[in-house]
């Protein structure tokens, strides 16, 4: 279903290069008070989350973005925000995202979602009958509705909700490689390399040779200058795909929505300068749980509102929890 958008863009923010800049680079993002826990993976890895929120209230899983963490802004944000009207929340921090490196050669990807799917069997076991829901944004909203699709009715979520989703990996990749978003291509592409670099060093300060051996033989990646040959050289290698066509193909959401039994918000931006139109599916691609709502503008993660140029307002703040309040008093009428 084809939802009508409430989202005004702030006026002064118009340009989707501003949408998606300004609040990466310029939110001074609130402070919570969270509790960070550290699970060990069943391959003998770990993930860091950081929970914010105590008590018995319906609790939303939090997946972030590409070099991204649950330091980003958009988290920051959604946190309290989540908080303020009732819901709990734990922020995944993919593999060697939360400031410290994890102690493998592979990390997280697009199409990655064996940890979401631990993460959620051990909150369930936790607490058997308290409503879950997640978010993700991005790469994490590619991994939540690639992870709802697969599972289909396996879960047991109320809701969920997925922002800026490169629903086609290969048409994203493309688009990185054109006019301004070039900018947003080299500064991910340079971090992605550095962070590969201190990786294979801290391996084998921790003596785990075998999966320092494994990126050293990745070969030099300073010549590297798009995701094509990013996820060629790097992506298929670590993680066994074919070839970038296989792991583009394989890990893209898109093909996973008519599979979808939660009920999901799908919130895509046209001005998104991360992809094109070609990206945004076709209704009858949607399974009658999944409401999709497209903006005009609202950039990459932005969705900047509000009048005052000196108090910016984030309406993912409250489309959100708005969705999600919707959607848990939904299955309590039912009950």
């Amino acid at each position: 279903m084809l939802l009508q958008s409430t989202f005004v863009p702030a006026w002064w923010l118009s340009n989707p290069h501003l949408q998606t800049i300004y609040p990466s680079l310029l939110r001074q993002a609130p402070t919570s008070i969270l509790r960070r826990e550290r699970l060990i993976t069943p391959d003998n890895d770990f993930i860091d989350l950081d929970f914010c929120g105590e008590g018995n209230l319906p609790l939303v899983i939090l997946l972030h973005g590409l070099a991204g963490s649950s330091q980003s802004g958009y988290i920051k944000g959604l946190q309290p925000a989540l908080l303020k009207q009732g819901f709990r929340s734990v922020a995944l921090n993919f593999r060697g995202c939360s400031g410290d490196y994890n102690h493998s050669s592979r990390c997280y990807h697009s199409g990655e979602t064996g940890d979401i799917d631990f993460l959620y069997h051990t909150l369930r076991k936790r607490e058997p009958k308290i409503p879950l829901a997640a978010v993700g944004f991005s790469l994490g909203g590619n991994v939540l509705l690639k992870w709802l699709g697969e599972q289909g009715n396996n879960i047991d979520l109320f809701a969920a909700t997925a922002v800026s989703v490169p629903l086609v990996l290969s048409e994203c990749a493309s688009k990185l490689d054109s006019g301004f978003s070039k900018l947003y291509r080299a500064n991910l592409l340079g971090e992605l390399k550095e962070y590969l670099c201190l990786k294979q060093q801290h391996l084998e300060f921790l003596d785990l040779k075998n999966e320092a051996d494994v990126i050293k033989q990745l070969g030099d990646l300073k010549k590297i200058t798009s995701f094509w040959q990013y996820d060629q050289r790097v992506i298929a290698q670590l993680y066994d795909f074919k070839d970038v066509n296989d792991y583009y193909h394989r890990s893209s959401s898109r093909q996973f929505l008519k599979y979808i039994t939660v009920p999901t918000l799908l919130i895509q931006s046209e001005d998104d300068p991360f992809m094109t139109s070609k990206v945004i599916p076709d209704l009858n691609e949607l399974s009658p749980f999944v409401l999709l709502e497209i903006t005009q503008k609202g950039g990459h993660v932005g969705f900047v509102t509000g009048t005052n140029p000196f108090k910016a307002e984030y309406w993912l703040e409250h489309r959100i929890p708005e969705f999600l309040q919707q959607k848990l008093m939904n299955i309590k009428t039912v009950i």
